[in-house]
């Protein structure tokens, strides 16, 4: 009989042992998860075909879960706040009144309403979101990454799965993230700067974007391009072994990168946005977030793997989700009309190429918000429980996995870590998550130290 993981992952119960106690106290533990996960370990079951992709949208700052996917109207005012819960595309499931076009795709979405973590900093939460580990240095508001931090995840993947050289293995957009430093969890990390993600820079919805790295100069055409990587390599032959420091590496590494890329008529394709129709783009939203969800769908149907889309830019109350003030004003004006277009657009968009069956969508933030209501009108940090969004890669589409207490504060049952999500990552991908890493001391890791949300997929 396959075990089941409890709220707080330190015991485990048996079908037969959870119905056996079932009426003393444990009847708020979900049954339609525990069958499902039971489902998932028959012998001679199926598994779900490994995805091809991941998409990875991260909203930078903390969405509050008591606002979007886990509504409390039973709640206290000063707990539910201003928003109604309305009817979604499966009977039953209910979202933020503010999210109309994602509840009309919810039949194809995972609704995992028990995510938890202990890190309640922005940075040190972005690496528990970005990466399932939890930072060595602990609970950090400035942490930053160093050579020897845990790699993100299309790092990793790109250390274990490369793929074609032609295509970068890992691509994030439409900027990096800053809070007093980088933010961290976006770099390889300890696996070295060759597996760091192909990084884009500038604003996809700008009328003349373009990725410069793509571009040639006028006076060198593609067919040239084989002569300057022989004269790069002369001179790289040629250069004193003081100037090989670790900068000078970096950037040959980047520089060999652009010049894979250049020769992949896929890929510069791929950047190339005009190639959409307007009303596709419309459809979008004609903003950051959702023409840099659109280059999302356009790389991953290139063949790159995995892709982060990074919504907000820098850390500050007004500038992204960090919503302690104004709360219900930012979400219903700002916030989430530009995520509910952007992602029910990407989840839809996906379904119409044919692409959603292979590519696995996150929605997640680096942590929730307070179930109390602040006296500025806003909620504060809050990782002890929030929710996590996943669609397509063979998610069971229409299900709400876990459920968060009362008033949204702590899991009340199913609780998933970040290193579950991580497990069920590179799981998806066909990679162990018992899969040994080295740092660069030669401390091993293994690749994610949760278990595989296996109950969750077809």
């Amino acid at each position: 009989m396959a075990p089941i993981r409890s709220q707080d992952h330190s015991w485990l119960l048996s079908r037969r042992q959870l119905l056996r106690i079932g009426g003393f106290g444990f009847s708020a533990l979900n049954l339609a998860g525990l069958f499902r996960a039971e489902a998932a370990q028959q012998p001679g079951r199926k598994p779900a075909a490994k995805i091809k992709s991941c998409i990875l949208l991260f909203h930078y700052g903390g969405p509050s879960h008591l606002d979007t996917w886990d509504l409390k109207p039973a709640a206290p005012r000063e707990i539910r706040g201003e928003f109604r819960p309305v009817p979604t595309a499966v009977p039953g499931v209910q979202i933020s009144e503010h999210l109309p076009r994602t509840a009309r795709v919810t039949d194809r979405l995972a609704i995992v309403r028990s995510f938890h973590h202990p890190m309640r900093n922005h940075n040190s939460a972005a690496v528990e979101a970005l990466c399932g580990r939890t930072p060595l240095k602990g609970d950090l508001e400035l942490l930053a990454d160093d050579g020897n931090s845990f790699p993100c995840y299309g790092a990793a993947l790109s250390y274990l799965a490369p793929g074609d050289p032609r295509i970068p293995p890992h691509v994030a957009l439409p900027h990096v993230m800053y809070n007093g430093v980088v933010l961290p969890g976006q770099t390889a990390g300890f696996l070295g700067s060759a597996h760091a993600p192909f990084q884009v820079t500038r604003d996809p919805s700008l009328p003349d974007f373009r990725v410069g790295e793509l571009m040639l100069p006028a006076e060198l055409p593609l067919q040239r391009l084989d002569d300057r990587r022989a004269l790069l390599r002369l001179l790289d032959g040629q250069k004193a072994a003081a100037e090989k420091a670790a900068s000078s590496q970096v950037m040959d590494t980047y520089q060999q990168r652009a010049l894979r890329l250049l020769h992949s008529d896929a890929v510069r394709r791929s950047f190339d946005l005009s190639q959409e129709t307007p009303a596709t783009r419309d459809r979008y939203g004609r903003h950051k977030l959702g023409q840099s969800a659109l280059l999302a769908r356009r790389l991953v149907e290139a063949g790159v793997r995995f892709v982060n889309v990074n919504d907000k830019v820098y850390n500050a109350q007004t500038a992204n989700w960090d919503s302690h003030q104004d709360n219900f004003q930012r979400l219903k004006d700002d916030l989430l009309p530009a995520t509910d277009q952007a992602f029910s657009a990407l989840v839809e968009d996906l379904a119409a190429h044919g692409l959603l069956a292979s590519t696995l969508v996150i929605w997640i933030g680096e942590f929730g918000r307070t179930p109390q209501i602040n006296k500025s009108a806003g909620r504060d940090h809050w990782p002890s429980c929030f929710s996590v969004v996943l669609a397509g890669g063979g998610v069971r589409g229409g299900i709400v996995y876990g459920s968060s207490d009362r008033v949204g504060a702590y899991p009340d049952a199913n609780a998933v870590g970040p290193g579950d999500l991580a497990a069920t990552i590179f799981a998806r991908f066909g990679l162990d998550p018992a899969t040994e890493l080295r740092d660069v001391t030669g401390r091993p890791y293994r690749l994610a130290e949760g278990q595989p949300l296996h109950e969750l997929f077809v």
